[in-house]
């Protein structure tokens, strides 16, 4: 399997060559030339660390072994609460809940962040160098990317968050890690702010000249393809043959997973993305007008973007894998702040996605309503999803993702049901911890000169 750059279409990378690198050096982002199939009768039966090895390895098998894959699988997801990792649960008739809520900090990423670290630490072994993790987050990357590399030395960790835009268990399963390898930064923006920078840093010459700069947002493509796995795990689950989903989306990473699925051999029909206000990507699905605007502060922080890195991998799909038309696109887009999609290519899009907003006010009433009808606790970004499944035909199977523990976004969830929630005690413990974070500009130099001091 060889990988080229959404913005070059002539490249042919290994995955060893992209997985440490995450964005491209022509500011492109990596796909996979060309989609591996998968039939979907061989994964009946299986544990999940087996699916997933069936759907990662066509992806990696240049690189890594099968018995290799399943050794990195197998450490990957011991740690995990439940039993079948990512459970679905029935509200009701074709109504289904896919619960991703049971990773070592209670949400999503801890998914693929896991795989990530164990990846990382394998590769490592064979060909030993110190690597710089560098990364932004709305609040649950951070934490899972922490998790997920702190125990290991020959990593040094450096998140950007944005300065007091997360929830305050977010913030803490972050800030409360002391080992030494592990920097938090609360930048003086919003999440795309912090995104930025990153994008900045990592095509500066003069730091990955110094040190090995590598990606953990979902930039980074062996995020995407561990997410790919619980698509397929939700499908044998339920065991219909057409298959719906609807996806809480801000950086559009975790709903391109799904197409991934779905260009693998998945029967998914349609894909729905669930948007807070912050809602560019309902105006691109729906309009085809790619706008910048002010970022909105939400009771789901997480989605609070309104640049999402990962539709550029959409968009070099949608353009027919032409990168002259992303490259023109974007700079089009920085030029003027404004970008519109041809006809054509909203068609594209609309064949595939269809997209909807809601406000703080309708999330909690969400959380509210499904709390009440089914006894079932959902956090913010949960909610987005579940507004649009309960409004769903019948008739046809629908999952909604479960993207966090409820417990993680406490204060707005008891103000939507009016009643204090149960905290996790690995969650609750944070608040007597030390915090350890340093508060930068919204300023890629000065994060850059901090990253230089720390290396």
């Amino acid at each position: 399997m060889k990988y080229l750059s959404t913005r070059d279409n002539s490249l042919k990378k290994s995955f060893n060559e992209i997985l440490y690198q995450g964005l491209s050096k022509d500011g492109g982002l990596y796909l996979p030339v060309e989609w591996p199939t998968i039939n979907i009768d061989n994964l009946e039966n299986k544990s999940y660390e087996e699916v997933a090895l069936e759907i990662i390895f066509p992806f990696v098998k240049e690189n890594f072994t099968r018995s290799d894959l399943q050794k990195i699988l197998k450490e990957s997801y011991t740690n995990f609460r439940h039993e079948k990792k990512a459970p679905v649960k029935e509200l009701q008739t074709n109504k289904y809940i896919l619960e991703l809520i049971y990773g070592p900090t209670y949400a999503f990423k801890d998914y693929a962040l896991q795989f990530l670290g164990k990846l990382f630490s394998n590769s490592l072994n064979v060909n030993p160098k110190k690597l710089t993790v560098l990364g932004a987050t709305s609040g649950d990357t951070g934490s899972a990317a922490i998790h997920a590399f702190k125990t290991n030395q020959d990593i040094n960790v450096f998140i950007l968050h944005p300065h007091g835009k997360v929830s305050p268990i977010q913030q803490k399963q972050m800030t409360t890690i002391d080992e030494e390898n592990i920097f938090n930064i609360a930048i003086e923006g919003n999440f795309d702010d912090c995104q930025n920078i990153v994008k900045t840093l990592f095509v500066d010459d003069e730091i990955q000249n110094k040190t090995s700069l590598t990606a953990i947002n979902s930039i980074n493509w062996a995020r995407l393809i561990a997410q790919v796995v619980y698509y397929f795990w939700s499908h044998l689950q339920i065991k219909n043959k057409d298959i719906n989903f609807i996806v809480p989306s801000g950086n559009f990473g975790n709903i391109f997973s799904a197409y991934v699925a779905k260009q693998m051999g998945l029967p998914i029909k349609r894909l729905h993305v669930a948007t807070n206000k912050n809602d560019i990507l309902k105006s691109i699905l729906t309009h085809g007008q790619m706008s910048k605007k002010i970022v909105s502060q939400t009771y789901s922080p997480s989605m609070d973007i309104q640049i999402s890195s990962n539709f550029e991998r959409q968009m070099f799909e949608s353009f027919d894998r032409d990168s002259h038309q992303v490259k023109n696109a974007f700079d089009e887009f920085h030029k003027t702040g404004n970008y519109l999609f041809s006809s054509q290519v909203i068609n594209n899009f609309k064949k595939i996605y269809d997209a909807s907003s809601i406000d703080d006010d309708e999330t909690l009433d969400t959380i509210s309503k499904v709390f009440e009808k089914y006894n079932y606790l959902s956090d913010p970004h949960t909610a987005t999803g579940l507004k649009l499944l309960m409004d769903k035909n019948d008739d046809e199977t629908w999952v909604s993702l479960a993207c966090a523990h409820p417990a993680k976004f406490n204060l707005a969830v008891e103000k939507a049901i009016n009643k204090t929630t149960d905290i996790p005690k690995e969650l609750s413990n944070l608040f007597d911890k030390r915090e350890k974070l340093t508060i930068l500009p919204n300023n890629a130099k000065e994060v850059k000169n901090y990253l230089l001091q720390n290396i």
